[in-house]
């Protein structure tokens, strides 16, 4: 992490700066996603799901060569998380913000909920800035104009319907989320749809989550890092700090002590925890 970044997010954040930094080796890009724009993962012994933003189609990859097991089309709308119960899949459709539980062999939507704490992601005072891949090709120079925009970013955001979540995962029967307009982590009772738990996020893009024993790895793609929460009481327990040149976080799963991540250029990562 650059210093001024690390040194905003301290001001915003002080306890951050205090929790224990778990060294690891290096990051291995293990191969290319099947979609354009993975954003999603989820980790099962059947395989590693992938929940592409770009196509909103789901893919089922062997862990050793990413050979697709299985694909279909969801009706999600730019999905940014995946995980599975059991029985059928769970999509975080962002933009629409809606929580989509969908077959886990058609794609087809088999029941939907509405998202807590969707909405317009806002700035905070120390946020860190928003982060760009390493492995994005840089982005053309927009063509001149001779008349100014007529509403700034921040009267757009205004007019927006905002977005919803992020990561997901499953456990115990019950269903967790990250919503970056509300920067919290939720536990959700999937029977009723109550919010039984939740707890603030490190920072203002929290992403994909994954179980490491009883602990919750959460991304935020922003800082780079991933942040190990005790479930029971929401307390940040130990981060991984990626290197600036190492592919951006965006969806994430641990399986078998290895966390397995996507850059949503089109790449499947992996490290050993």
């Amino acid at each position: 992490m650059k210093r001024r970044n690390f040194l905003a997010l301290a001001a915003a954040t002080p306890l951050l700066a205090a929790v224990p930094n778990r060294k690891i080796g290096r990051v291995e890009v293990a191969y290319k996603s099947p979609g354009p724009h993975p954003n999603g993962l989820q980790a099962t012994a059947e395989g590693l799901w992938v929940m592409d933003q770009g196509n909103n189609r789901v893919y089922l990859i062997h862990y050793d060569d990413g050979k697709i097991l299985r694909e279909f089309d969801t009706e999600a709308d730019k999905a940014s998380g995946i995980t599975y119960d059991g029985e059928a899949l769970w999509l975080a459709s962002t933009y629409n913000r809606l929580i989509i539980r969908a077959s886990a062999t058609t794609g087809k939507t088999l029941s939907e909920y509405y998202t807590p704490g969707a909405g317009v992601i806002y700035r905070m005072v120390g946020d860190p800035p928003a982060r760009s891949s390493p492995l994005a090709k840089p982005a053309p120079a927009p063509a001149a104009t001779k008349t100014a925009p007529t509403a700034s970013a921040d009267r757009w955001q205004a007019r927006s319907p905002g977005t919803g979540a992020h990561g997901l995962e499953w456990r115990d029967g019950r269903l967790w989320m990250a919503t970056p307009p509300a920067r919290t982590l939720y536990r959700i009772d999937p029977k009723n749809w109550i919010v039984e738990q939740k707890f603030p996020t490190a920072a203002n893009r929290p992403h994909g989550m994954g179980w490491e024993g009883k602990y919750l790895w959460l991304t935020d793609s922003n800082l780079n890092a991933f942040f190990k929460h005790d479930p029971a009481t929401g307390e940040i327990v130990e981060k991984i700090q990626l290197a600036d040149s190492d592919p951006l976080p965006h969806g994430m799963s641990v399986w078998n002590g290895v966390m397995w991540y996507c850059d949503d250029v089109g790449v499947i990562c992996r490290l050993k925890l």
